[in-house]
């Protein structure tokens, strides 16, 4: 469980200071401006990465909602639960931490957003409460059902993670404008920690939407499928 529980750390790790690193300094960078197909690019690079890397130690969630989503699907054990969350927490908050470090090494730096989630008046196109639920469920629901689908016996060997990371690519192109995208509650929460305020009293859309479109995405699976779990 060691090994398992520190591939889960590194792996969130590589996804908050991948994604929200992209976010937080290259597209902010004018020079740069990588802008938003830049930062959805980076988040999916950083899943495909690490689910090669170390998808084959613990799994590859890096996602407390993917591992809500695989349990109830039957794909892995309701009492490893806590533990992985426990670990994929505490690898998204020390990303943000190292990037904070980062940040904040520049003369007259103000952090902002941090690359937080938030909705209404800190949604990036001023989405309202309803819209940031309604495609944050359906975003995961939807990327559950890319994970479990890909993953499964009878899809092609050794494309998972590719699959995977893509899904992720296109989720980012389409929810950034509305909740700057979460799909993860980790990575919300590591964020959240250092913008505070508005965003720690947001950070529960991020938690229940995405764990309850983790569900409703394992359900449909096993609704389509033939696989007994």
């Amino acid at each position: 469980m060691r090994s398992k529980l520190l591939a889960e750390f590194l792996g969130t790790f590589w996804l908050v200071f991948g994604g929200c690193g992209s976010a937080v300094l290259a597209a902010a960078f004018p020079d740069v401006g990588i802008g938003l197909l830049g930062v959805s690019l980076a988040f999916g690079l950083t899943v495909l990465t690490m689910a090669y890397a170390v998808g084959g130690i613990s799994g590859g969630h890096f996602n407390p909602a993917v591992s809500v989503g695989l349990a109830v699907a039957g794909r892995f054990r309701r009492g490893d639960l806590g533990p992985y969350v426990a670990a994929q927490v505490l690898g998204a908050a020390a990303a943000a931490l190292v990037l904070y470090i980062v940040v904040t090494g520049k003369a007259g730096v103000e952090i902002g957003g941090f690359a937080a989630n938030g909705y209404g008046e800190h949604s990036p196109g001023g989405y309202s409460l309803v819209s940031a639920l309604v495609i944050e469920i359906v975003l995961t629901a939807f990327f559950l059902v890319i994970i479990l689908g890909s993953t499964s016996a009878k899809a092609p060997a050794g494309f998972a993670p590719i699959a995977i990371g893509l899904g992720l690519t296109l989720i980012h192109l389409i929810s950034i404008p509305v909740t700057n995208t979460s799909v993860n509650p980790a990575r919300s929460t590591s964020q959240a920690l250092f913008v505070g305020g508005w965003a720690l009293q947001q950070l529960w859309l991020f938690w229940v939407a995405p764990i309850a479109g983790a569900v409703i995405g394992a359900l449909l699976w096993k609704a389509m499928s033939d696989e007994r779990g």
